[in-house]
């Protein structure tokens, strides 16, 4: 069974961070919610508190990692920015050629340690300028180059959700975890 780990940080937005991990859950994936401010009561943007799984001080390494991502909001994303071993976690990852997201904000992250050079990216609207200059913006809803998927926001969390899980399960069975979530709906509506 795969397995990912998602970072939160005070100050994550909520939507980005609970909808991929709902999704990928509803299709077996393991995930684990890892805090990285020394406690499991995570405090999002809008004071909303959530239970981490784990610790991130508990973690030897995330070696087993299949995939490891990031949820915006501010100030979540500028601190899991400043957090060594998240940024220390995602180089290792990237660099074995296994999968790393990140949402709204967050690729601010993945820039920071230099893995959006020559990638095609997307971020939160007016925040293209932390991509770096060697990424390419695009402005996409969900953006995927190599093992490194972006999100533009909020409104991406269950398209970017579902990318995720792609990578994971055949189509028919995401497919049917959209169908059984009623997204087709929310499309057409």
């Amino acid at each position: 069974m795969a397995k990912v780990y998602e970072f939160l940080a005070n100050g994550f937005e909520e939507v980005e961070a609970l909808a991929p991990v709902d999704i990928l859950r509803r299709g077996g994936i393991e995930v684990k919610m890892v805090s990285v401010t020394g406690s499991n009561l995570v405090e999002s943007s809008h004071g909303v508190v959530v239970k981490a799984d784990l610790l991130f001080e508990n973690i030897t390494d995330f070696s087993d990692a299949d995939l490891l991502m990031l949820p915006g909001g501010m100030p979540g994303s500028k601190n899991l920015n400043e957090h060594e071993g998240v940024r220390n976690a995602l180089k290792e990852q990237f660099e074995k050629g296994k999968r790393v997201a990140a949402i709204c904000a967050a690729p601010l992250v993945l820039a920071s340690v230099g893995l959006l050079k020559g990638k095609k990216a997307t971020i939160y609207p007016g925040m293209e300028s932390y991509l770096g200059e060697d990424a390419e913006y695009t402005g996409a809803l969900v953006q995927e180059d190599g093992n490194v998927t972006t999100g533009a926001g909020p409104a991406a969390s269950f398209p970017y959700g579902y990318k995720l899980l792609s990578y994971f399960l055949p189509a028919e069975k995401v497919e049917e975890i959209k169908k059984g979530m009623i997204y087709d709906r929310l499309l057409n509506s």
